[in-house]
């Protein structure tokens, strides 16, 4: 197939990063899936501030999702397959497939730094698009069933450089490991709360993450906010049966 072709081409021309931005642009050649070229609207595009271009934005968000698959030193064909997906299915064949040469051209002349590419962000989003990037690393490194240690630690590095709170962060990471005290990372509050605090916690939560505040008519965004709403949701449900919260 086209995409293993490329990467294997890549492989040797470019090393890890060569095989993945191969795998890339093989997939798109290959064309297994069967999206129309729709006109193209980033799930992020509602977020980002005037003074970032749709093309930076793109390629910018291609580096971090290049970074984090490459966080573990291994090549996932799932991670990739996620990236890809969402790439075609949200610009089409031909967009992405140019979004996907142009980062490989650049690529070429520059080392991949996820403090410059943040700084960047930082500085043209707004704090709930950063979140949302957050977010779709770590759908990222879930993809291959697993969140490593490694892809954690450079979620987390990545996070600081968006300026990110550590305990939005910690929210994030818990939606997608789970742990004996889940629910409790999600509502940001530790389980020595009192029962006053986890329903001020969730009231707080549930306004941050309610879909009605995503004001787009993107479905893929008003979906993001729907999963984290739910995972809100739960997280509060768990600690009511959990204390008999009425």
């Amino acid at each position: 197939m086209i995409k293993w072709v490329g990467a294997f081409i890549g492989f040797f021309i470019r090393g890890l990063a060569g095989a993945i931005l191969g795998f890339f642009v093989g997939s798109v050649l290959d064309g297994l899936f069967g999206f129309n070229n729709q006109r193209a609207r980033t799930v992020f595009s509602d977020f980002t501030r005037q003074s970032v271009s749709p093309a930076d934005f793109e390629l910018n968000l291609l580096s971090l999702c290049s970074i984090v698959i490459k966080a573990d030193g291994q090549v996932s064909r799932s991670e990739m397959d996620y990236v890809r997906q969402y790439f075609v299915s949200t610009y089409g064949k031909e967009k992405a497939n140019a979004i996907f040469r142009t980062f490989n051209d650049i690529n070429k002349k520059r080392e991949i730094s996820a403090q410059h590419i943040c700084t960047f962000l930082t500085q043209r989003t707004r704090y709930e698009v950063r979140l949302q990037l957050l977010h779709f690393l770590f759908g990222i490194a879930q993809s291959d069933g697993r969140v490593t240690n490694p892809e954690v630690n450079k979620i987390r590095e990545i996070a600081g450089y968006l300026r990110v709170s550590l305990s939005d962060f910690k929210s994030i990471m818990a939606m997608f490991i789970k742990s004996a005290d889940n629910a409790y990372k999600i509502l940001e509050i530790d389980k020595s709360a009192s029962n006053d605090e986890v329903k001020k916690a969730y009231r707080t939560m549930a306004k941050k993450y309610h879909p009605d505040r995503v004001n787009t008519q993107d479905e893929a965004i008003k979906k993001g906010a729907e999963e984290k709403f739910k995972q809100v949701q739960l997280a509060y449900e768990t600690i009511q049966k959990e204390r008999g919260i009425g």
